[in-house]
């Protein structure tokens, strides 16, 4: 039985493209935003929205990798890629958005076939388990979304 994988699942799909109690989805807020305005910096915040969508496909990729148990050869490459230096030219705001949703759709199929206990078990080069993965990842969604739906508002509102 996976009722507790099954409900991880429901809130991730509510938070990412349903109708969430707080507010918009995640998916919602970054069709929202204007690419014109996704590297310009705010005096409120310090990262500008294509820095924090390319940091939250950053963790949605360790995420589906450490569910398919994919080995890191080198963290130090993934703790580069975590705040990478955003090059406009390289990095589009388009492409960042569908590999996140990308990424967060095969986080869903991985899920399907994994059985209750196995949010016990322990992430590969972490010290926490499956539930808390998953669980902060929400979260983590949860929170920058909010972030870059401010930054798009004071960039477009004035």
């Amino acid at each position: 039985m996976n009722t507790q994988v099954n409900s991880i699942i429901t809130s991730l799909e509510e938070t990412l493209h349903g109708d969430p109690w707080y507010g918009k989805s995640v998916y919602a807020i970054l069709e929202g935003i204007n690419p014109s305005v996704t590297n310009v910096a705010t005096a409120q915040h310090p990262h500008t929205a294509l820095d924090l969508i390319y940091h939250m496909l950053t963790w949605s990729s360790f995420t589906l990798d450490r569910i398919n148990g994919e080995k890191i050869n080198d963290m130090q490459k993934f703790d580069t890629l975590d705040w990478r230096e955003i090059d406009p030219q390289i990095h589009g705001w388009e492409e960042a958005v569908t590999g996140f949703k990308d990424a967060n759709t095969k986080i869903i199929e991985a899920l399907q076939a994994r059985p209750d206990a196995w949010l016990k078990e322990k992430v590969d080069y972490r010290e926490y388990d499956f539930h808390t993965l998953l669980t902060g990842i929400i979260q983590h969604h949860i929170y920058h979304a909010a972030q870059i739906n401010f930054i798009g508002k004071a960039l477009t509102t004035g």
